[in-house]
């Protein structure tokens, strides 16, 4: 069978007594999908949501056919909205890498499918080797030479990045206290701990372990200002400027009497 798919264009903003009848017209005629879009990404999640419940609850010959989502993101609602969607009966979510579309773009397929992969009592599988969702976005990338924002969900270059003193000591810890999601299940190597003027000794005494300095407590007090004043200078205390600050310290000293 020929998988015909009708595009309700502006569905999000239509009557949805008219979008029914449209829809069981468009099945009569052959059509196995119906696309509901919110074209201009104008709905909240519970009225799209309930759009897409009113339609299984009011279009006949609806349970032969698949319900697809298609959101756009112009309100920063794309994949709420699909996921909204998805909880009331849609089965199918057009989405995109990175989240790349017209104008403020659509809903980004690492989101979704991150989102039923972390909340299993959904009861959706989709099939997809999350482990490739990060090399996957940086092709994506790469090809279009379009970065994404540090900030961007799962696979931006801060999604399992921490530099607040409090969530990195509580990372270094228990990764699931500040991390509802393992890096390594989206094809991110490790968490990383970025030092800056906001880290606190926890992270500086894991970086440091890192390299191979395993600091004590009072060596590490004794360091720890003079960490603080290169975070103060740089953006970014690297592996580099540890060694330094070490070397240069009374520690370094102290270990080579000894």
């Amino acid at each position: 069978m020929d998988d015909v798919e009708f595009y309700a264009e502006d569905a999000g903003r239509t009557d949805n007594k008219f979008l029914a009848q449209i829809c069981e017209e468009v099945i009569k005629s052959g059509a196995t999908v119906l696309n509901i879009p919110d074209t201009t990404g104008y709905c909240l999640p519970e009225e799209y949501g309930a759009k897409i419940k009113y339609l299984k609850d009011h279009v006949k010959g609806i349970e032969n056919v698949t319900i697809s989502c298609h959101c756009h993101n112009d309100l920063g609602m794309a994949t709420a909205n699909s996921i909204a969607g998805i909880k009331n009966g849609a089965r199918q979510i057009e989405c995109t890498i990175n989240g790349i579309g017209e104008r403020a773009g659509n809903t980004a397929l690492e989101e979704v499918v991150m989102i039923m992969k972390q909340h299993p009592y959904l009861n959706l599988d989709t099939n997809i080797d999350t482990k490739l969702l990060y090399s996957t976005s940086q092709m994506v990338q790469q090809h279009m030479g379009i970065k994404v924002q540090p900030n961007k969900a799962v696979v931006g270059e801060n999604a399992f990045a921490h530099s607040s003193g409090i969530h990195q000591d509580g990372v270094i810890k228990n990764r699931e206290t500040y991390e509802i999601m393992n890096p390594e299940d989206v094809g991110v190597d490790k968490t990383s701990i970025v030092l800056t003027a906001r880290s606190g000794r926890a992270a500086l005494a894991y970086r440091a372990k890192n390299i191979g300095i395993d600091l004590t407590k009072m060596e590490l007090d004794e360091v720890y200002p003079e960490f603080l004043r290169c975070a103060d200078k740089k953006k970014e205390v690297d592996d580099k400027d540890i060694h330094q600050i070490i070397h240069f310290s009374k520690i370094y000293s102290n270990r080579i009497a000894s």
